[in-house]
């Protein structure tokens, strides 16, 4: 027997107004039908709706890493200091990290995520390669301390997370326990009614070496992805590579110092000179771990700081201030260029090739400089992809113009490799006899952002409308008001849920159909049932929340279908 659900004893309060501080269709929506409620910044309370959509989705998860072989373990939020400094990643995570210390002055974390926990469960339990391989999971909460919460529950400083981590006595263990997951990740967000791509992507923080997101496509989407028309290629902007074009052989005409007062910006030189922006080169200088460094890109395209902050981890990657200059004669703000920079390493993207000629910073005062040549005019330390992304970029693996697209993260898998275990020594013995260093792959579900991301996708005009896996009820009765009305609501209900089907029913008294009728399509239960008009002759009207589709049917081909 399923549980009915009176709307008379249920904590649920909806609004008709979105909140003053909502700015995605999720928070708009999740917060007007009563399933979430902020509590402080980033940090939200579940309400009883929405507690079993959050449940329903970490039960289609659970079965998915069940039937994988997966074995769940729950392990502590609050985490000593010591195994993150064994990694570096007490300091690597920076000011996202929640530290706090005990009464007696120790230091701790609130988990953001728990690789080197898992891995010290791992060596204190396993010793043998028969104890291998194995998959651990845990869904749990976890915390990052996010600079700007937003967008309701899809970024907050508390979440519901899957994290899960294989451990293996060889790569291609590792190999065949990604593709574990792969697989079921796939299955989950087919049976939640996810729309997703896969796209490769970098491991940050996390480290190794192959990763791959699962990404929810969505205008409130924080993520950027490309995708090419033509061939299966895809990938977050920040993953994205391009060859280095070949070094051009053409002779160009000696470097010649231009007089370009007011031309602090591209635009502004570009407008003087009369060439496009595309012929300049851009000089951005950063500090990494507090050391200056340039960054050219071509004039027309800007620095993805993201990009280079991954290409360069785990340093630490900020922009330079306006004191950064003082003392500085060779780094003129506004004018910087490649020639004469002292002490100063030079990266740059692969456009800027050797053999290339550009117009760049003179590093005087109101000069800029023509026809100077990478490679023999000035030289470059290393060449990096640091630029954003453009829709029309060439696809790395077919050469057509890319499609860009935003997203929401809802999965991340890696493959760690030896990282953790490298820091802590995890080794098993092999069966030669002699130990074995073991190899791990770490992977993640967002629980909770799963139950934004179905919101921000399957929403209508009207309000949510939640895929059958993972809705509240089955079925939403509404009684139309008056009291045989409710009495056959009430009747139905009890039958509905007899036969094994989720029932909510609003029987509230003195609200009016028209709310009534609103809040169902609001709360979006798949199926509508309503006692009106008709309830004296026992007929009922069937509705679909998602197509709109209704039908009057008498009450038992109601029950047969609802229960079919």
């Amino acid at each position: 027997m399923a549980q009915v659900q009176r709307m008379s004893r249920l904590m649920v309060k909806t609004l008709r107004d979105d909140p003053a501080d909502a700015e995605t269709l999720n928070h708009k929506l999740l917060v007007r039908a009563g399933y979430v409620r902020r509590t402080a910044a980033g940090i939200w309370s579940w309400l009883p709706l929405g507690k079993k959509v959050l449940e329903n989705v970490a039960r289609v998860v659970r079965e998915e890493m069940d039937d994988m072989g997966g074995q769940e373990v729950l392990l502590p939020a609050l985490l000593p200091k010591e195994p993150y400094e064994a990694t570096g990643r007490w300091e690597e995570y920076g000011p996202e990290l929640f530290r706090l210390k005990d009464r007696k002055g120790a230091e701790y974390l609130l988990g953001p995520t728990h690789e080197e926990i898992f891995t010290q469960l791992v060596k204190d339990q396993c010793s043998s390669y028969k104890d291998l391989p194995v998959i651990l999971y845990q869904i749990q909460a976890k915390y990052r301390d996010e600079a700007r919460p937003r967008a309701g529950i899809l970024r907050g400083r508390e979440f519901l997370m899957k994290d899960s981590y294989s451990f293996d006595t060889t790569d291609e263990g590792l190999a065949e326990s990604y593709a574990l997951h792969r697989e079921a990740y796939i299955k989950i967000f087919e049976r939640l009614g996810l729309d997703h791509r896969i796209v490769s992507a970098v491991s940050g923080a996390m480290g190794g070496s192959a990763s791959e997101e699962f990404l929810a496509p969505a205008p409130a989407g924080e993520d950027t992805f490309v995708d090419c028309p033509a061939c299966d290629y895809a990938a977050n902007t920040e993953a994205v590579t391009f060859a280095a074009p070949v070094p051009a052989s053409a002779e160009h005409p000696a470097v010649e110092e231009l007089d370009t007062p007011d031309t602090p910006t591209i635009e502004t030189l570009a407008a003087h000179l009369g060439v496009q922006a595309s012929e300049t080169l851009k000089n951005l200088l950063v500090k990494v771990d507090g050391e200056i460094v340039a960054v050219g890109v071509p004039g027309d395209r800007e620095v993805d700081l993201g990009k280079l902050g991954e290409h360069l981890s785990p340093a630490v990657v900020e922009l330079v201030t306006a004191e950064d200059f003082e003392g500085r004669d060779d780094l003129v703000r506004g004018y910087v260029g490649p020639r004469g920079l002292e002490k100063v390493r030079y990266i740059a993207d692969p456009r800027i090739a050797a053999g290339t000629a550009w117009i760049t910073g003179a590093n005087k005062p109101g000069k800029h400089a023509k026809n100077v040549v990478a490679g023999r005019d000035f030289e470059v330390d290393d060449y990096l992809d640091v630029v954003v992304v453009e829709a029309g970029d060439p696809c790395p693996k077919c050469g057509t113009g890319l499609r860009l697209d935003r997203a929401i993260e809802i999965g991340h898998i890696f493959q760690l490799g030896r990282k953790y275990a490298d820091a802590f020594q995890l080794d098993v013995l092999g069966n030669q006899g002699k130990p074995v260093r073991v190899t791990m792959g770490s992977y993640g579900i967002g629980v909770s952002r799963a139950v934004a991301a179905l919101a921000e996708q399957t929403a209508d005009d009207k309000g949510l409308c939640w895929p059958k896996e993972i809705a509240p009820a089955d079925v939403h009765v509404v009684a139309a008001g008056k009291a045989l009305q409710t009495e056959l609501a009430l009747d139905v209900s009890q039958k509905l849920g007899a036969a094994g089907v989720r029932v909510l029913v609003d029987d509230r008294a003195g609200v009016s159909p028209g709310v009534k009728f609103t809040d169902a399509e609001l709360i979006g239960v798949p199926q509508i049932l309503v006692a009106g008009r008709r309830s004296a002759e026992g007929v009922v009207e069937l509705k679909d929340r998602k197509t709109g589709e209704r039908e009057e049917v008498t009450v038992e081909e109601a029950i047969a279908r609802l229960t079919a």
